[in-house]
């Protein structure tokens, strides 16, 4: 198969998890907000959501690198930035999956349902960066594009990661450091 029908493939595999990670963003909104019996009926399709969105995210990843080539994909700043977008958004997808899974219920007690939302927001700037970047490669820049420009960041020539996604980036890691060792020692009070 050539790049060319391969091309349509990814094109066509993309919106599968895109669709399914920003259902999974409005279900994520619903269940924060709200403990009525719609918000409950919502929340039963997240893990599931998740979880094809992260199958279909992994098939259109693969299918990917057969359109471009890794020395291909990373050869340009804007090609290394999907690339980097598309690998952030699919581990990270991946793994608010498994921890929905995981933790069930207990992700909507008490403050828990406000780290939920945040990270739902988090998953959505991801696909929005990830899909405009993928739009620039096939030459359909967006509206985001513009917004890009406003954050100093040109997309076809500038290879970064935004200042402020690294402060988010390192904030977060401490605050879930931080939770996990709370966590862990109200657990160990409890026994």
């Amino acid at each position: 198969m050539g790049a060319l029908n391969m091309g349509a493939y990814h094109i066509l595999l993309v919106h599968f998890p895109l669709s399914l990670w920003t259902t999974a963003v409005l279900v994520i909104a619903i269940r924060a907000f709200s403990n009525g019996a719609f918000a409950q009926a919502c929340d039963r399709v997240l893990a599931p959501l998740l979880l094809w969105g992260t199958i279909m995210g992994a098939l259109a990843y693969i299918v990917g690198f057969f359109v471009w080539p890794l020395p291909a994909i990373s050869a340009t700043p804007l090609g290394r930035n999907h690339l980097l977008a598309g690998s952030w958004a699919l581990a990270y997808w991946a793994l608010l999956w498994i921890t929905r899974a995981r933790l069930g219920e207990t992700v909507w007690e008490g403050g828990n349902r406000w780290i939920m939302l945040g990270l739902g927001a988090l998953g959505g700037i991801l696909l929005t960066v990830t899909g405009a970047l993928g739009g620039h490669l096939l030459g359909a820049p967006s509206a985001v594009s513009k917004l890009f420009g406003l954050l100093g960041w040109e997309v076809y020539t500038t290879f970064y990661v935004p200042n402020f996604m690294l402060v988010l980036l390192v904030l977060a890691t401490i605050a879930l450091i931080g939770l996990g060792v709370a966590g862990r020692a109200r657990r160990m009070v409890r026994r």
